[in-house]
């Protein structure tokens, strides 16, 4: 491998270093560096960042390579600044085998722009009815260690027990989609003052709020882990901080575009705007942001949800639910919460990066930048201001909430154990 030398890097928003990468590992810190026979990258003052992961991504692969591949999900993963991203298991085949989830680890390494950890299916065929091969995808090729039904909620209390159960005996963790079906059926856009004045069906807070409450309680009484996905209410914010304060082990995220819109969005009936869970209000927004600033949320996963034109170009009440996320989250989190004061780079860095891999148990993921380390790095131009254009993503869908939008900030540089996956903005 190449030695790289990053020059003036603010690591972690620090003041400027010289970083020297060799071997894939993060060599030396310093000032003044110099090594010969070097490449050199000018970062001027931009922030280096540990490479980052993304705990909810959906490649679609196998089934739906219309919307997504691992090939082009991972190519804007890099270009989001991401060197591990986990794949969740609602592809067709769904990935509740050892089969299934050792074909979409296989698919990540060969291609090479960042690491690909699938998430394997609570139960069979998302069906909440009987456990999927758990075990198995633990022992695989893959080494499965998170587990969800994401896209459907695991309802059925007694699977879920169940579950919780298996995965403690290897330190797995099952990461809850919270959505009570019956309390959701025909649901729209979300409960309250909006979806009455427009006639659409809502998705109350309670829908989340009461899985939630169920499963910490669950958790706590078998002594598993137990992760909740794309928490989205200030209700269950509180349910995941009573949790905690009683030393139950969970563990809970949030989207980039709930903290950020909300759903006075769905008065333009874009469906580019629909999504599960929906946008939220302004309070909703408010409390995910301090609730990510304090800790009580974890981490920000994106919930990348690729969806081809002809499934988001129609009627609302048609169209799929989703948005993508990758090539814009950074970008998110920098103005909702680094320009607000709630987080500086270093906390942005754990949300993203460390805690991520750890409740992933992502080896050589979220680790500090420091010597020693895997070169698993981030350069970004935070002074950057641009507008959003899906035209240039690396995705193979367009389906972002963003276009034309002004955000600050561009990931210019991705190192994946040294090996440069992202170059000056293009893809290497």
């Amino acid at each position: 491998m190449s030695k790289i030398l990053i020059r003036g890097a603010k690591v972690l928003g620090g003041e400027p270093q010289d970083v020297l990468i060799d071997g894939g590992l993060v060599a030396e810190i310093g000032t003044g560096l110099s090594a010969e026979g070097a490449e050199v990258v000018e970062a001027d003052g931009k922030v280096l960042l540990p490479g980052l992961v993304d705990l909810h991504t959906h490649l679609r692969e196998p089934g739906r390579e219309d919307s997504e591949t691992v090939l082009t999900g991972t190519r804007a993963a890099a270009s989001g600044g991401y060197t591990a991203v986990f794949a969740m298991a609602n592809t067709f085949p769904v990935a509740d085998t050892a089969g299934v989830v050792e074909q979409v680890y296989r698919l990540g390494r060969e291609h090479g722009y960042c690491d690909v950890q699938p998430i394997g299916a609570v139960t069979v065929g998302l069906e909440g009815r009987k456990l999927a091969e758990l075990g198995a995808m633990h022992e695989s090729a893959a080494g499965v260690t998170v587990f969800s039904d994401d896209g459907k909620c695991v309802d059925d209390a007694v699977i879920m027990r169940r579950a919780l159960e298996y995965v403690k005996a290897f330190g797995g963790v099952v990461a809850q989609h919270a959505q009570e079906p019956r309390l959701t059926e025909g649901a729209q856009m979300n409960e309250g003052v909006v979806s009455a004045e427009l006639g659409l069906g809502g998705w109350p807070a309670v829908a989340e709020e009461s899985i939630i409450a169920r499963d910490v309680l669950l958790a706590e009484h078998v002594g598993s882990r137990v992760h909740i996905c794309h928490l989205s209410t200030a209700g269950s914010v509180e349910i995941v901080r009573w949790a905690k304060s009683r030393g139950i082990d969970v563990t809970a995220e949030v989207t980039p575009h709930h903290l950020l819109l909300t759903d006075e969005l769905v008065r333009t009936y874009d469906p580019v705007y629909k999504v599960n869970p929906p946008l939220r209000t302004e309070r909703d927004v408010m409390a995910l942001r301090e609730a990510l600033a304090d800790g009580t949320i974890d981490i920000v996963a994106t919930d990348h949800a690729p969806h081809p034109h002809e499934d988001k170009d129609c009627e609302w009440a048609a169209a799929a639910m989703g948005m993508v996320g990758l090539e814009t989250a950074l970008s998110v989190v920098q103005q909702t919460m680094v320009e607000t004061g709630l987080l500086d780079w270093t906390g942005v860095a754990d949300r993203m990066s460390a805690a991520p891999a750890r409740i992933g148990r992502a080896d050589g993921h979220g680790r500090p930048v420091s010597v020693g380390e895997p070169a698993n790095l981030t350069l970004v131009d935070t002074a950057y201001r641009g507008s959003v254009d899906p035209a240039g993503f690396a995705s193979r869908s367009r389906n972002t909430p963003y276009a034309g939008r002004e955000l600050p900030g561009r990931v210019t540089h991705t190192w994946l154990r040294g090996k440069a996956t992202l170059v000056d903005g293009k893809l290497a």
